[in-house]
């Protein structure tokens, strides 16, 4: 294990989704260290995507969603200070990739002032602070980019990326390691869900495999 172990930070207790009739999480029960990564490795339609979902608060679940022992979770509440990058971000296709992290941060007044933040984030995954590209304009690779960049931006404590190599090419993809290894160092907690088995290995202290909404461990 790469990581100091800490403890647990998220447990998971016989989590459950069941959707128009099909179980898509079945009893999922597990713990995620804190201060370390922790692989969801998964073809499409595992329950890889869902279970991010559920653990961030964007989806309610059967079961219990802990976080430091408490659960904060009940009701598809959010879980605080917490960067997320699952699906596709809802960015604004009329503004700068700089212009839509500014705006993220005007919605809490004490991110407002965070202007040198937002470019050195922006560098930290590939992107131009002064590309005045709108982000309708972006690749998919850049719009992935600026996705990782909105899930890191405050330094939450907990971190979730679901598939976050998705059009980012090979040399991204170093850059992404190394950045989520700085980021284990920084004292933060990841939880990343992939299909890519030797990516998770390069960063991951424990891997656990999703199939069919079951979760299961699998190696280090």
């Amino acid at each position: 294990m790469r990581g100091e172990y800490m403890g647990s930070l998220v447990q998971l207790e016989n989590v459950t989704k069941v959707i128009k009739g099909r179980t898509v999480l079945s009893q999922v029960t597990g713990t995620f260290g804190r201060n370390q990564i922790t692989g969801i490795r998964g073809e499409n339609g595992s329950g890889k995507t869902m279970l991010l979902r559920g653990i961030s608060g964007l989806i309610k679940t059967d079961g219990r969603i802990l976080f430091d022992g408490k659960e904060q979770l009940a009701n598809g509440k959010f879980a605080q200070n917490m960067g997320i990058l699952i699906e596709r971000p809802g960015f604004l296709n009329e503004f700068t990739g700089y212009k839509n992290l500014e705006l993220l941060a005007l919605l809490d007044r004490k991110k407002r002032e965070i202007g040198d933040e937002i470019k050195k984030t922006l560098e930290l995954v590939g992107l131009d602070p002064n590309d005045k590209r709108k982000f309708g304009k972006y690749s998919l690779g850049m719009k992935q980019r600026l996705g990782i960049a909105q899930a890191i931006i405050f330094k939450p404590d907990v971190i979730l990326l679901d598939e976050p190599t998705n059009a980012i090419d090979e040399g991204g993809v170093e850059e992404l390691i190394n950045l989520l290894l700085k980021l284990r160092q920084q004292e933060t907690t990841l939880i990343v869900a992939s299909h890519d088995s030797s990516f998770l290995q390069k960063i991951a202290d424990v891997t656990f495999v999703m199939k069919n909404g079951v979760l299961s461990e699998g190696e280090a």
